[in-house]
């Protein structure tokens, strides 16, 4: 297995990247590598340059935001954002789903903002990013633009980038009181590609009603997708009946693809048990404060 010839660019910084994607449009950024580099010896990608970002120290970091929300460098490696602290204290789902990421030797490799734009949609962290409401910074050299996660996945490995475009960074905000979350995912074997996966992230108001409840599920379309019977929760007492209710409409809405480890039916019930889960996890933690 051999990627067919390409032309290899590293970049020095992010300035240095954004110059090299202009000059060269057909080229395609280089970051941990866990997906693109396979692809490449499958012949399944053969972009005619790399730009490689690991030279790009300008990329990477996890820091706090002034609003108390975080900002995440999209060459920040998995494995750090596992071990960072901000990320436990003010993003815990995130830090959450982080074990699930394939294995450490990839989570070691493997990048944030990697994961993001490869868009995959059996792939945590895409989901985590919806269920958050996180916003993705992106860079050309025309400038900077920030796109909400509702709306940057639009289909099969592929999202809202523009040509001469690079994610740079992700903003995570700020968490209300009384919030909490939770991860959930059933694989084949742990690191495998999730068969489904739900993530869930719910504030209770001072009557414990939720006032917010946000729901993403993966593995179950072509993107990971933020399911609408979630708002059907907000202003409602977290009941299990209620919960249960969500689920069930989660579940009608999905139209999710088979394949040799599930057909669309088992997809679609492990969805509805996952979100159910999630959710009633997700509320548990938030009345525990």
């Amino acid at each position: 297995m051999k990627p067919a010839t390409f032309i290899y660019h590293r970049a020095s910084s992010l300035d240095d990247a954004l110059a090299l994607l202009a000059e060269h449009p057909d080229a395609k950024p280089l970051a941990g590598g866990p997906s693109l580099i396979p692809a490449m010896n499958f012949r399944l990608s053969q972009p005619a340059a790399l730009v490689d970002l690991n030279a790009a120290g300008d990329l990477s970091g996890i820091s706090q935001s002034p609003g108390g929300g975080i900002r995440i460098g999209a060459m920040t490696r998995h494995a750090a954002v596992e071990r960072s602290d901000l990320v436990r204290d003010f993003a815990p789902l995130l830090r959450e789903a982080m074990p699930h990421v394939a294995h450490p030797q990839i989570r070691n490799r493997g990048t944030i903002g990697g994961s993001i734009a490869h868009a995959d949609p059996s792939a945590e962290v895409p989901g985590v990013m919806l269920a958050l409401d996180a916003t993705f910074v992106a860079r050309s050299r025309g400038g900077e633009r920030r796109i909400a996660a509702r709306d940057f996945f639009t289909g099969l490995f592929a999202t809202a980038l523009e040509p001469g475009e690079l994610l740079v960074a992700v903003e995570l905000p700020a968490r209300a009181p009384r919030s909490g979350s939770a991860f959930l995912e059933v694989a084949r074997r742990h690191g495998d590609f999730a068969l489904a996966g739900a993530a869930a992230d719910v504030t209770l108001d001072a009557r414990g009603h939720i006032a917010r409840a946000r729901l993403a599920l993966i593995s179950v379309a072509d993107r990971p997708i933020l399911a609408a019977a979630a708002d059907a929760l907000v202003g409602r007492e977290p009941a299990e009946d209620a919960i249960r209710s969500v689920a069930e409409a989660a579940r009608d809405a999905l139209d999710p693809p088979a394949d040799i480890h599930a057909d669309a039916r088992y997809r679609r019930q492990l969805a509805e048990v996952l979100a159910r889960r999630a959710l009633t996890q997700a509320v548990r933690r938030a009345s525990a404060g």
